[in-house]
C-alpha cells in the first residue's frame, strides 16, 4: 500500500481550509482550529480518511469495478487526466455534462458519434463528398466531443464509483451518483457538506499540489486493485486447469499402471 506522511500533507498545504465565516458546521469533527480567520484541518483524521478510501477503492477495482475520476476546475484538470490515465480509468475534467451517469445511453450515443468522427479524414473532401464548409463543422464538432467525453470513451458501463475533487463544484456529478447509489469518495473542505458522500477526505480542494498529491493517491490504490485483479485471475486459471477431467489416454495409462502395481503385489505375496 502507498503511504502519505504528514510532511507531505502539510508541505502540500492540505491543511488550509476557507475562511471561518465560509465554513459549513457538518466539517466542525474534521477541523482543528482557525488561524487568523482560517480554518486549519486536521490532518490526523485526513490521514485515517485516506486509508479507508483507499482500501474502498482498491478492493472495487480488485473485483472487476471502475472508478470515475471527475474535477472540472482548472486546479484539477490536470491531475485528473494524467492520473486517471495512467492507470485505465475514465475521467471528467472538462465538464460534467448534465444525465452523464443518469443518463447514460444517451451520452454513450454521443461517444459513438465521438468515434464514428474521429474515423473520418477531413483534408479528403472528394472521397467524403462534403464540402469544405461542411467538413469544418463536422470537425468543430468532433473537437467539442472529445474535449466534453474523450475522457469516458472507454466507459461502456455507469462507473463502480467516482472519486471527486470539490464537490460544491461537482455538486451535479454527486447527485447524479447519489441517486444511482454510486459511492463517492471525495476531497471535502471546510465549505461542503462531507455528508453527501460515502468516503470524505477532509483536504485542500483548491490547492494544486495537494490535488495532485491526494489525486495520484488514489490512482495508486486503483493501481493496487489491478494488481490484486490479475492474481485472483492467474490463480482461477490455475484452479481450472487444476480441474479439467483427465483425458481418456491418461486414464488408461493409470489403470494399467494399478493393474501392474497389483500383480505385483500378489506376486510377492505368493
Amino acid at each position: 500500500m502507498t503511504q502519505i506522511t504528514m510532511s507531505e500533507l502539510l508541505n502540500a498545504g492540505v491543511h488550509f481550509g476557507h475562511q471561518t465565516r465560509r465554513w459549513n458546521p457538518k466539517m466542525k469533527q474534521f477541523i482543528l482550529m482557525d488561524r487568523n480567520g482560517i480554518h486549519i484541518i486536521d490532518l490526523f483524521k485526513t490521514l485515517d480518511a485516506l486509508d479507508v478510501a483507499y482500501d474502498f477503492v482498491k478492493e472495487t477495482v480488485a473485483h472487476n469495478g471502475t472508478v470515475l475520476f471527475v474535477g472540472t476546475k482548472k486546479q484539477a484538470q490536470k491531475a485528473i487526466a494524467e492520473q486517471a490515465t495512467r492507470v485505465g480509468m475514465p475521467y471528467v475534467a472538462q465538464r460534467w455534462l448534465g444525465g452523464m451517469l443518469t443518463n447514460f445511453q444517451t451520452v454513450s450515443g454521443r461517444v459513438s458519434r465521438m468515434k464514428e468522427l474521429q474515423e473520418m479524414d477531413f483534408e479528403d473532401t472528394k472521397a467524403s463528398g462534403l464540402t469544405k464548409k461542411e467538413l469544418l463543422l463536422l470537425s468543430r464538432e468532433k473537437d467539442k466531443l472529445v474535449r466534453e467525453l474523450g475522457g469516458i470513451a472507454n466507459m461502456n458501463r455507469t462507473p463502480s464509483a467516482l472519486f471527486v475533487v470539490d464537490i460544491n463544484k461537482e455538486a451535479l456529478a454527486v447527485d447524479e451518483a447519489r441517486k444511482l447509489g454510486i459511492p463517492v469518495v471525495a476531497l471535502v473542505d471546510t465549505n461542503t457538506d462531507p455528508d453527501l458522500v460515502n468516503y470524505p477526505i477532509p483536504a485542500n480542494d483548491d490547492a494544486i499540489r495537494g490535488i495532485e498529491l491526494l489525486t495520484k493517491f488514489m490512482a495508486d490504490a486503483v493501481a493496487d486493485g489491478l494488481l490484486a485483479r490479475d492474481k485472483g485471475k492467474t490463480a482461477d486459471k490455475a484452479e481450472e486447469k487444476s480441474a479439467e477431467p483427465m483425458a481418456e489416454w491418461e486414464k488408461d495409462l493409470l489403470n494399467s499402471d494399478d493393474s501392474k502395481k497389483s500383480e505385483e503385489a500378489s506376486e510377492k505375496s505368493e
